[in-house]
């Protein structure tokens, strides 16, 4: 079974680069971040043509996360147990369209784009790090109870895990940047270290400045000015199955790309 994820950052202007890599990539599944489409406008006529089932959630023009497989697709389950909504100092906390999990070819796959942060100090921050517990909790109780559960947490995680997951880490340091602050990372490493997760693509992805996002401005992706925020994070039932990993950098090559790629693991039945 091939599993790929990919931030489109807008499935309606992207629609055409996503039917073409489906067409030419043999993924038995895409999940999918930023959306940012309504259920109602979401283009499920494109990948039924292509003989792909489709779950969406979207709530606004913001967010949004969907999952498509061609090998079956049950169980749909739209934000995980718990999943905090965000709301400013009094103001009533919003669900957002963030997650969603389904059955594919007996694999659990949860689409996620986990909160940005946006600032050390904002109160994104605060949200993203409980949003990251409550799942890893989830998670813990999920293997608790089946450990031979293949399962597979997939998608942008707004977290660079180590030094080299950015092109300088030093500017980031310097300029109070998030994604690599250390309660950012230590909620990403409980995954691992607690949850008994394995970033199952960094063995087959360890070249120099290999990153899956580039910011549009300053001529980031020419210079390869990136990050690694987007992921795989697999059960150990799942682990044991990967026979290979790759980023397919390009889609972030031409006319129209998402800033960020396509990460594609393959695993065996």
């Amino acid at each position: 079974m091939r599993i790929a994820t990919w931030n489109v950052n807008s499935i309606r202007a992207r629609t055409d680069r996503v039917e073409a890599w489906l067409d030419r990539s043999d993924a038995d599944v895409l999940a999918i971040q930023e959306t940012k489409a309504k259920d109602e406008s979401f283009p499920f006529a494109v990948f039924e043509r292509l003989g792909y089932d489709v779950a969406h959630f979207g709530l606004s023009q913001w967010n949004g996360v969907a999952i498509a497989s061609r090998v079956g697709l049950e169980d749909v389950q739209r934000t995980f147990p718990g999943q905090p909504a965000f709301g400013k100092p009094g103001q009533e906390p919003v669900q957002e369209a963030r997650a969603i999990g389904a059955t594919c070819g007996g694999v659990r796959i949860w689409s996620l784009y986990v909160p940005n942060g946006r600032g050390l100090d904002d109160p994104h921050m605060a949200y993203k790090l409980e949003w990251l517990k409550v799942l890893r909790e989830d998670v813990r109780g999920w293997l608790t109870e089946d450990p031979r559960l293949p399962l597979a947490l997939v998608g942008d995680w707004n977290v660079a895990p180590e030094d080299g997951d950015v092109w300088d880490i030093d500017f980031f340091r310097r300029n109070g940047m998030t994604h690599v602050s250390a309660p950012e990372r230590e909620a990403f490493a409980a995954f691992l270290d607690e949850a008994g997760l394995s970033d199952v693509a960094r063995p087959y992805t360890q070249g120099e400045k290999d990153y899956t996002y580039w910011d549009y401005t300053q001529l980031r992706f020419p210079k390869n000015e990136g990050m690694r925020i987007d992921f795989q994070l697999c059960s150990p039932a799942l682990a044991e199955r990967v026979t290979g990993a790759f980023y397919d950098r390009e889609e972030r090559k031409g006319k129209g790309a998402s800033d960020h790629l396509p990460v594609v693991v393959d695993y065996r039945d």
